[in-house]
């Protein structure tokens, strides 16, 4: 249930927020096609932190053993301690004297406006 990804970081790893994740829902597909099939999702619940298998209206408990299975189609992770900003990069930056919103076009989230090219 766990990804440790320390070892695949380049540069500084923040104490305060490793980056390790911890395994929240699974999406599963059945089916031929992405287009056709069945789709259902398995879900911790972050209150009481037990495994729940979503298939239409059918809800059921389960185990995170058993929500990973090979019609696994999408993995959601949520960062086990702390939290980091644009995954650690605002720090580095920061280290590195860039200011991580500069410029007039990049806004308070740190993206910068595509200008259009249409005319």
């Amino acid at each position: 249930e766990g990804l440790d990804l320390r070892k695949h970081v380049l540069g500084s790893v923040n104490d305060q927020a490793p980056p390790v994740y911890r395994l929240i829902g699974v999406s599963e597909h059945t089916g031929a096609t992405a287009n056709s099939g069945h789709y259902t999702a398995t879900v911790r619940n972050s209150r009481d932190g037990r495994w729940y298998r979503y298939n239409d209206a059918h809800v059921g408990e389960t185990t995170g053993d058993a929500a990973v299975t090979g019609g696994a189609y999408l993995l959601f992770y949520k960062r086990a301690v702390g939290s980091a900003r644009w995954a650690g990069m605002e720090d580095v930056m920061k280290q590195r004297n860039v200011n991580p919103y500069g410029g007039a076009e990049t806004d308070q989230d740190g993206f910068t406006r595509v200008k259009s090219k249409k005319k």
